[in-house]
């Protein structure tokens, strides 16, 4: 780690009242380009612990930029991963306050929710699907605190890979029912179709993205624990929406879900 825990935890102040207030900052690597992967994702974790301390539940734990679409379009080379809370959970067909957020675009996931705990190093995509429950489709709506959507890997990973809202919905399946490379999606955007994709846009397999999280924990001590709801990361690239927009996901044999911003 280059940077001290003082910075660390004045960093996370820095973009966590960013997202309460939703107001824009210049990406932190700007001021601190020293910092490394330790330090950014010790922010992220001070970010977690503020939120805890006053009383926020973290409800799940999200991969980002697991597409290549997605990568190329943030002008990033490998995935990051990050939390989900509480106050981020919107129900199937239920609202988003835009007020409430800076410049959020949404995409489409595949989600998993895990029967058994799971834990690296050596995690591989045969273990993430038998510790798996179900699958379950969802929506994510992401929203950078960083000005016009541009940051490197390590400031998006200090900022909870931009994590904001969710949707999960539609038929919850067992992983043994879909073929989680070939399930096809299209998400309509007040009813146009705006994205299409199929489940191997993620790292070849959504599973894969897991196995690289656990992975990821199990250098840090820590593991998937079961019962987790994980996002395993946008299949397209995200869309843009405003107020007014009504955003609708269908996922092959998986039924659809939906959210309306307002």
């Amino acid at each position: 780690m280059q940077l001290n825990r003082e910075t660390i935890a004045q960093l996370a102040e820095h973009l966590e009242n960013a997202e309460l207030q939703a107001h824009d900052v210049v990406k932190i690597t700007d001021a601190h380009p020293e910092m490394d992967w330790d330090d950014a994702y010790a922010i992220q974790e001070e970010i977690r612990r503020r939120k805890i301390a006053r009383g926020t539940k973290i409800v799940g734990l999200k991969c980002g930029l697991t597409s290549y679409s997605k990568m190329r379009q943030m002008g990033v080379e490998t995935p990051c991963f990050g939390f989900v809370t509480d106050y981020g959970c919107v129900p199937d067909g239920g609202e988003v306050k835009v007020a409430e957020l800076i410049h959020p675009k949404i995409e489409p996931e595949i989600c998993f929710v895990m029967k058994h705990a799971l834990k690296g190093p050596g995690c591989h995509i045969g273990a993430v699907l038998a510790a798996t429950d179900f699958i379950i489709p969802g929506l994510e709506i992401i929203d950078s605190r960083y000005r016009d959507f541009k940051f490197d890997l390590k400031s998006v990973i200090a900022d909870n890979t931009s994590a904001a809202r969710f949707v999960v919905g539609g038929q919850p399946q067992p992983v043994s029912e879909v073929d989680l490379r070939t399930v096809g999606l299209v998400m309509e955007k007040n009813g146009v179709p705006v994205a299409f994709g199929a489940g191997a846009a993620v790292l070849g397999h959504p599973a894969a993205a897991i196995a690289m999280l656990a992975n990821h924990l199990g250098a840090r001590g820590e593991e998937i624990p079961a019962g987790a709801l994980i996002l395993s990361g946008g299949v397209t690239e995200a869309v843009a929406v405003a107020a007014g927009d009504h955003i609708n996901l269908r996922v092959q044999g998986m039924g659809s879900l939906g959210v309306r911003f307002v």
